[in-house]
């Protein structure tokens, strides 16, 4: 594993107090023709991350929404309305050559990174999470077109922000998608507010089933608002708190009759359970979320026992609870499946692993070729497939499911198994 030198510790302090490397050398040793000693080499300068590029054919642009609900009181902290930070996502009528948009705000992505390198083993400061961006131009206008994008909502993990997704929302933006990406506040580790605010996690002395039941509660109402918003954008009011500047061509390229979801882990529970109450979702995937609070006492999500009437697309990996994460193994997953009436799909990764769908897939192999990580660090969050491979299999058939149900366009990708998708299994009944 690197480490860090004293110089890159000390943020070139150093540099500025001895000003020349002549005024470096130790007095004693000046004019005695004793040998200076070596200078200590310089540090590697901290690793930049980079995101895979977007496949499809439009460039996109990106800006965030500070939402509050004055109605709600919020769940985890008394006296405050609940408030929300999202991210839309969307095709680009033109980007300019103005910088991408950062893959964190900067306080966040502080906070993310000493979180980070602290789990990882590694030391402060070699990893450039500030520096981090996106494809994204922040502000640039929305492509045109006539009724608007269709829109897909995107939840992440339990414990996860919202650009953790990023991946497989940059595609389906470049795909003629508006997304739309959630942070669910006090449960994130840390969410940044406008004016430099930070929210940090705040999660009630719960037992583990009665908190989980509460998280996805909140997750539930946390998405019927954000809907809400999207109306009145769709409308061409602007329900951002603080009123900021919307880009051009926004509120037009919405439209709030084609709606779908997906999420990951919990987000995945989150959009199935979202679909039952709430009948805008037209269409909702799952990226290897358990539907249960308790497998030990069958606490299941509604949505196990009454099932959907609308597309649905399952999606798992690896092992969970000793058997493959799939409907024909997976009780909840079964029995969901079982009462479900709407089109439905179950893909299945058996050599991926659960964050193999989160951002985890692309920047997981990029810090391990840089540093020497604990081992098991890199398959037990990924598993062992292809990361290049993976992606581009993740990307097509997220892509292929909306398409299909959102737009209409039948997607042969979806029928049967694709040579061109060694990894990704087809789950039949």
């Amino acid at each position: 594993m690197r480490t860090l030198t004293r110089r890159l510790m000390l943020g070139g302090l150093a540099v500025l107090v001895v000003g020349s490397t002549a005024a470096a050398v130790p007095a004693a040793l000046a004019g005695t023709g004793v040998p200076a000693p070596a200078p200590n080499p310089p540090a590697p300068p901290p690793l930049r991350l980079s995101l895979p590029e977007p496949t499809g054919p439009y460039p996109i642009g990106t800006t965030e929404l500070h939402l509050v609900d004055p109605d709600r009181p919020d769940e985890w902290v008394p006296g405050r309305s609940r408030e929300l930070m999202v991210s839309l996502w969307y095709p680009a009528a033109s980007t300019g050559h103005g910088p991408r948009a950062p893959y964190f705000p900067p306080l966040a992505a502080r906070r993310f990174g000493a979180r980070t390198e602290a789990e990882l083993g590694l030391a402060a400061g070699q990893v450039d999470w500030t520096g981090m961006s996106t494809h994204a131009r922040t502000g640039a206008p929305v492509r045109g077109r006539r009724g608007g994008h269709p829109v897909v909502v995107f939840s992440p993990g339990g414990g996860v922000p919202r650009a953790n997704g990023t991946v497989l929302v940059e595609e389906l933006a470049s795909q003629g998608y508006v997304v739309v990406t959630v942070d669910h506040t006090y449960e994130a580790p840390e969410v940044e507010f406008p004016g430099g605010r930070i929210e940090t996690q705040r999660m009630p002395d719960l037992d583990p089933t009665a908190l989980k039941h509460a998280l996805l509660e909140t997750r539930i109402q946390d998405t019927r608002f954000v809907l809400d918003q999207l109306s009145v954008l769709a409308s061409g009011g602007n329900p951002d708190a603080e009123r900021r500047t919307l880009p051009r061509g926004l509120g037009a390229g919405i439209d709030p009759h084609r709606i779908g979801m997906f999420g990951h882990s919990a987000g995945g529970f989150t959009a199935a359970e979202t679909m039952l109450v709430d009948r805008r979702l037209d269409a909702g995937a799952n990226l290897d979320g358990s539907m249960a609070y308790s497998f030990s006492a069958e606490d299941f999500g509604d949505v196990v026992s009454r099932g959907l009437d609308r597309p649905f697309l399952l999606m798992g990996a690896g092992i969970a609870d000793d058997a493959p994460h799939h409907h024909r193994d997976a009780r909840d997953w079964a029995m969901f499946w079982a009462n479900s009436t709407g089109w439905k799909l179950d893909l299945y990764l058996p050599d991926g692993e659960h964050f193999t769908f989160a951002d985890h897939q692309a920047l997981l192999p990029q810090l391990d070729a840089a540093f020497d990580l604990p081992d098991g660090a890199v398959a037990g969050s990924v598993g062992t497939v292809d990361p290049k491979r993976i992606v581009a299999s993740l990307r097509a058939y997220l892509t292929a499911f909306f398409d299909q149900h959102l737009q209409g366009r039948p997607q042969h990708l979806l029928r049967n198994p694709s040579p061109r998708h060694p990894d990704v299994t087809f789950v039949r009944p």
